[in-house]
């Protein structure tokens, strides 16, 4: 028997091995024509939800088919106003919103890939739009009162000090520039061996803390003036992050692993990755260790968003994350040492979070709530850091995230559900309250609100596990006709599918082509398989997976059984689509199971983990051990697509852009040739100068809507 507990947002529920949760059938006007891809597409997306430090103030960035634009509201109207006034789909990204101290500026980042596995060979930023004039990664300023942005500099990571002097990393170093644009002036700051990172001023201003990464080591640096030396606080073979100041700038907390050495570690099995937290005086650069996790398996340190987030909070208190049971959850911590105490105690997962202004609380979202299926949703939280007593500030079956202190006891965060995508929002004792976005902000073909209301199921793996998906469905149009069906698997993998649009812009277009592909009479399934979260550590971390053995398969499988199941699906014609990590678990559904999935739609996908290796794993270092590394290689290639290429019958379309920096366009290049070789009907698009998770509107609207044709012309023979 497996149980789903109340953390999942209702009663708990038994179900036995194999057993299906199957929601009835949410009608939807079935003989309504399908609308476009193209108007799925005419979605807008917020995110990048930053605060002013001292509250009072929000920002964001709002990407209309691939137009991306700064907005910014001020208390207490809140009032939305437009900052910036970009008018092409160029593929430019705008990230890193940071507010001046007084809140009268705001600098942004355009340009970049801020989502990449390694860096263009040369540094060279994307260029997705063919752009003749080289892009760049840029600094740029715009006034709050009004009047047309600036351009500060060339480099990315800008902080701000309190007497607005500003830092940024440009070539992996530290550089300074005025905030008035003043061409020609920036200059670099200060020369460390390392490469930079992480810059953070001390309250004052007075003071740069930095992280000094040195490849199998890392210091958190000081920098406290041009005639002074840089200061390393507590030096150590070990790998320090997340510089965090105390309220009087006199003492540095930061996060400390071990020293990338040792005994080859065995890659077929998961061990521990203790952590801890030290605090060092600036006084003499000493520091002392005030927790460490437990050599456990949950105790190792946490791959979320944020990692650690690490946190000088009121009261001499230190706030974090960690996996310390199933669930990644918040804790605190004397600065003196002591036990930490767990805050948000439950069987779910909290995921973004931020300290508030005056450092007694923090909000956070999380997958809970008292709304059936909340599992799969996000809801925020607000809980002091000296106690566990969390308090909701949204519910219901909309979904929130990304809360940041708008001051005034009101928090802001970015809503969404299944047909309204993301926006900015307050939330506060009146509620949930979008900001008034103009309507003519919004594309009138934008199609959401015919979109379907995906439904939670579950359903049973080979091996016991219970799999978590969303299932979208029409009402046939034609009574007890049988349908062809799609599944969708997510990249990552560590990510989750949810009941409605998602934070990330590369799954709210996967979830807009999911609505599409429903609209057109397929039965679509969103598989949660193992590796992703939301569903505790052991699910998240499972032994075997991804190059050492590949168990996730066994859930995409099962996905499939549960679709031949349903009585409204033709066994028969069931395709799967994916990207990057669904990628890959695409085209090994279609290298195993040709038989079960009858095409499929591989979108940048890893095809042979060996050819991987060293990428993922590092380069073997020279001496006599070398671990399970040679037992690890054989297994990682039989876990690829291309070992059981032999058995691929169904045809497939293959879609990657050249400048891929997170899976290596030679991944698509090699399974192309091993294809022709079997003689395997393909179609590819291969978009130059394209990332992983394409930069341009125009680059999803054409990979979006061939896969919709390629999917209906394979499962859908004949039909119009």
């Amino acid at each position: 028997m497996v149980a789903l507990g109340a953390g999942f947002g209702g009663p708990a529920m038994a179900e036995t091995a194999g057993a299906q949760r199957v929601p009835a059938v949410h009608p939807l006007h079935p003989r309504e024509a399908p609308f476009t891809v193209a108007q799925a597409l005419a979605y807008p997306f917020s995110n990048g939800l930053a605060a002013a430090a001292r509250g009072g103030a929000i920002a964001w960035v709002r990407n209309v088919e691939g137009v991306r634009n700064v907005w910014f509201a001020r208390a207490p109207q809140f009032t939305p106003r437009q900052v910036t006034a970009y008018t092409e789909d160029d593929g430019q990204e705008i990230t890193q919103l940071t507010f001046s101290p007084d809140g009268s500026r705001l600098l942004y980042v355009r340009g970049g890939d801020h989502d990449a596995n390694w860096p263009a060979e040369g540094g060279m930023a994307p260029d997705p739009a063919g752009n003749p004039a080289q892009p760049r990664v840029e600094i740029w300023q715009a006034s709050l009162a009004g009047g047309e942005p600036k351009r500060i500099a060339e480099g990315d990571a800008p902080a701000i000090s309190a007497s607005g002097r500003l830092a940024f990393i440009k070539d992996g170093q530290v550089w300074t520039a005025p905030l008035d644009g003043a061409a020609g002036t920036a200059a670099r700051l200060f020369f460390d061996r390392g490469k930079d990172a992480e810059l953070t001023w001390s309250p004052d201003g007075s003071r740069l803390a930095f992280v000094s990464q040195r490849d199998d080591h890392a210091f958190v640096g000081v920098f406290e003036g041009a005639d002074k030396p840089l200061r390393y606080l507590a030096p150590s073979t070990g790998r320090d992050a997340e510089p965090r100041w105390s309220p009087d700038g006199t003492r540095l907390a930061f996060v400390r692993q071990p020293g990338l050495g040792g005994a080859p570690e065995p890659i077929l099995r998961n061990l521990p990755h203790p952590w801890s937290i030290w605090v060092a005086s600036l006084a003499d650069g000493r520091g002392q260790r005030v927790w460490q996790s437990p050599n456990t398996l949950a105790g190792s340190f946490p791959d979320v968003v944020g990692e650690a987030n690490l946190a000088w909070a009121a009261g001499d208190r230190l706030v974090f994350l960690a996996y310390l049971t199933d669930w990644p959850h918040l804790y605190s911590v004397p600065v003196a040492g002591g036990a930490a105490l767990e805050l948000t105690p439950g069987a779910f997962m909290v995921e973004h979070v931020a300290l508030a202004a005056d450092g007694r609380t923090v909000v956070y979202d999380a997958n809970t709530g008292s709304t059936r299926d909340d599992g799969e949703r996000r809801h925020v939280f607000r809980v002091p850091v000296d106690r566990a007593a969390p308090e909701a500030l949204s519910r219901g079956q909309g979904l929130e995230w990304t809360p940041v202190d708008a001051g005034g006891g009101t928090v802001a965060a970015l809503v969404a559900d299944p047909r309204q995508p993301p926006e900015a929002a307050l939330l506060d004792a009146r509620g949930v309250r979008r900001l008034p976005i103009s309507a003519d902000a919004t594309p009138a073909r934008y199609a959401g609100a015919r979109f379907v209301e995906p439904r939670a199921v579950t359903f049973t793996a080979a091996d016991g596990v219970v799999v978590h998906g969303q299932l979208f469905e029409r009402e046939a149009a034609t009574p007890g006709a049988r349908r062809p069906a799609v599944i969708f698997v997510h990249g990552g993998p560590p990510r989750q599918m949810l009941l409605g649009w998602h934070y990330f812009d590369y799954y709210s277009n996967a979830y807009a082509t999911n609505q599409a592909l429903a609209a057109r009479g397929f039965v679509v399934l969103s598989v949660n398989y193992r590796l992703g979260i939301g569903y505790g550590r052991a699910f998240q971390q499972p032994e075997h997976a991804g190059l050492a053995g590949a168990a996730e398969y066994q859930d995409v499988l099962a996905g499939a059984h549960f679709l031949q199941g349903l009585t409204e699906v033709d066994g028969r014609r069931i395709g799967i689509w994916g990207g990057s990590y669904g990628g890959y678990l695409t085209a090994l559904a279609l290298a195993r199971n040709s038989d079960t999935f009858a095409a499929g739609v591989d979108l940048h996908g890893v095809h042979d983990w060996s050819r991987e290796f060293d990428d993922w794993l590092g380069k073997p270092v020279t001496r006599y051990e070398q671990g399970d590394r040679e037992q690890a290689l054989k297994i990682a290639f039989q876990s690829s697509p291309v070992a059981d290429v032999a058995h691929w019958r169904s045809p497939v379309l293959l879609i990657q852009g050249d400048d891929d920096r997170n899976v290596r366009f030679a991944q698509t290049v090699d399974l192309a040739r091993r294809l022709d070789a079997q003689g395997v009907s393909y179609e590819e698009i291969v978009l130059p100068n394209e990332i992983h998770g394409f930069l341009r509107h125009a680059s999803w609207l054409r990979a979006d809507e061939a896969t919709v044709d390629f999917l209906t012309r394979q499962l859908r023979p004949g039909e119009p």
